[in-house]
């Protein structure tokens, strides 16, 4: 049997991690920018069928549809563009468009669409970002007024404040009274405290602004680098580079830290309204759906501010999750080499191709990649990451050795967890099993860390009585887990208890039926049991997601059964 590979997220850190300490923040954000309803009508429109197909080129539409389901964003955007010439008063093919033409970074487009809901009455809430993203970029301050007078009608009116402040910095007026009417709610609070440390610095009061900035979060929060990476950008623009790259070098080097001095911005509300629309985007690109406010917000990020690259980096993702692949490739590849984000634009690639089933490609790019003596810990541990998730487990080994060296006492049962997972996949198992003991003393109630070390126990044959005890633990503290039944069910089985072993892996194989190693384990119990043709079937429906080596094996396996 193959090792099972560390049942956690942790195996590979998502591109875009949420952080624990603000989730019921993100939350409530997530709740709010959902809420910004469609006008009903818009609303209705969006699932119609065009009212007036008999002036609107058919084939175009159907083109822009496909295209648009298959995550050819640029192609769906010209059909729809076509369409939209066609017949502008139709409120479905406007908003279409206009949702094609954000997704695809097509701003004229989009803007022509936006004036044709408008006309129409029925123009989205999000619609008012991009018209104060261009007032912004353009130094327009009525055009951002009346903009922002958009917000005050709607539920944008959270972030009006911020953008109000930056507004007033920009006309020398004092932003911090136009902060000081934010509403006292939990979502506003943390707007209003993040864009008063970047006001800090930005007024000149620099020691009181790094202090303020730092008292958001580490560098080693991804999220909190980013208002690292924005008041570095601040201070650079000052002429203070020492202190901004001092504050970039929080918490030993947790991401990539080198910005250049041509990486420096002037406080603007260009500068603010696209810092603060990636961060409420940084929220919502962490669900399961996005939703289109996500591509607003970071196309009118990057159009208020086109080096914000933490936007690229964001969008690249997006992309990439919603089924438009090579417009994130694309996205990630703007990314310059000396921006902040670089190292993440280089393992997010490989990231986005494995997820992508582009392993080869994903192999190819990881192999560019190295480590040096200077090599910032977050992108060690993602390099390590990405080696594990590639089946790699060799070249993670040293990776993931440094962290745990690096780390000392303060490693933590995830630290271990993942080495031992990496010398175990690499056959080290003596050395293997000593991390995974380590992992299990650091979190003892921990189900991973039980699961872990209670399987590879199993596996080895070795403490049989301890291991089943592990995973019965496990199975009792995380009782839906799926891993963790077949783990159980597994042990029971190679005890001789097929009986009581079957339910829990068919249990196991219902909750995650696109593991391999669940459907074979679930195929050797139904042949045990003498049930050949599902023995079968299951063996063969494991081989869609199996390895190579699991592949000829599952073969194997279907022709000749198991061996009596």
């Amino acid at each position: 049997m193959t090792r099972r590979p560390p049942p956690l997220d942790l195996a590979v850190r998502p591109l875009y991690p949420d952080r624990p300490s603000t989730h019921r923040i993100r939350k409530a954000v997530v709740t709010l920018t959902r809420r910004l309803a469609l006008p009903l009508a818009a609303t209705l429109a969006v699932t119609a069928l065009p009212v007036a197909a008999a002036t609107v080129d058919p084939a175009a539409y159907a083109r822009a549809r496909i295209a648009e389901a298959d995550g050819a964003v640029a192609s769906a955007a010209q059909d729809y563009a076509r369409v939209l010439a066609d017949d502008p008063q139709d409120i479905a093919i406007a908003l279409r468009t206009f949702r094609a033409a954000v997704r695809a970074g097509d701003m004229p487009l989009a803007d022509r669409a936006a004036a044709a809901l408008a006309a129409q009455k029925a123009a989205p809430s999000d619609i008012a970002l991009l018209t104060l993203a261009r007032a912004a970029r353009d130094g327009d301050r009525a055009g951002a007024e009346a903009a922002l007078k958009r917000f005050d009608g709607d539920r944008l009116r959270i972030l009006a404040p911020p953008l109000r402040a930056w507004l007033a910095l920009e006309a020398g007026a004092d932003p911090f009274a136009a902060l000081a009417q934010a509403p006292d709610e939990p979502v506003a609070r943390r707007f209003a405290a993040e864009t008063r440390a970047l006001l800090l610095i930005a007024t000149g009061r620099i020691d009181e602004g790094v202090t303020a900035v730092r008292a958001l979060g580490g560098a080693a929060d991804l999220a909190a680098f980013d208002e690292h990476v924005a008041a570095a950008r601040l201070l650079i623009g000052q002429g203070k580079d020492k202190a901004a790259r001092a504050l970039l070098d929080d918490d030993a080097g947790a991401t990539a830290l080198r910005i250049e001095p041509t990486r420096g911005t002037r406080p603007t509300l260009a500068f603010g309204a696209s810092h603060l629309f990636t961060r409420i985007a940084a929220d919502l690109a962490t669900g399961e759906d996005p939703g289109v406010l996500t591509y607003t917000l970071l196309r009118a990020a990057l159009r208020a501010d086109p080096a914000n690259d933490r936007a690229r980096l964001l969008l690249a993702g997006v992309l990439a999750g919603d089924d438009a692949l090579d417009a994130g490739l694309a996205m990630l590849a703007e990314v310059p080499a000396d921006s902040p984000y670089a190292s993440l634009a280089a393992t997010g690639r490989v990231q986005m191709l494995a997820d992508g089933g582009r392993a080869d490609e994903a192999l190819a790019v990881l192999d560019t990649l190295s480590v040096t003596k200077k090599t910032p810990i977050g992108d060690i541990q993602r390099l390590a990451d990405l080696q594990l998730r590639l089946d790699r487990p060799a070249q993670a080994v040293p990776l993931y050795a440094r962290l745990v060296k690096q780390a000392g006492a303060a490693a933590d049962w995830t630290d271990w967890l993942q080495y031992g997972a990496a010398l175990d996949g690499a056959g080290q198992w003596p050395a293997a099993r000593d991390a995974l003991q380590k992992a299990l003393a650091k979190g003892p109630d921990q189900p991973l860390a039980l699961n872990y070390l209670g399987y590879a126990l199993t596996q080895h044959r070795e403490r049989i009585d301890e291991a089943q005890a592990m995973l019965e633990k496990a199975a009792r503290l995380k009782p839906d887990d799926a891993a963790i039944a077949d783990s159980l069910g597994w042990a029971l089985y190679l005890r001789g208890q097929p009986a009581r072993a079957l339910p829990l892996v068919e249990r196991a194989a219902e909750g995650d039926p696109l593991s391999a190693e669940i459907g074979e384990h679930l195929g050797d119990l139904y042949w045990q049991a003498g049930r050949r043709y599902e023995a079968r079937y299951a063996w063969t429906a494991a081989q869609a997601t199996a390895t190579p080596v699991e592949t000829a094996r599952l073969a194997a396996k279907i022709e000749q059964g198991l061996p009596q």
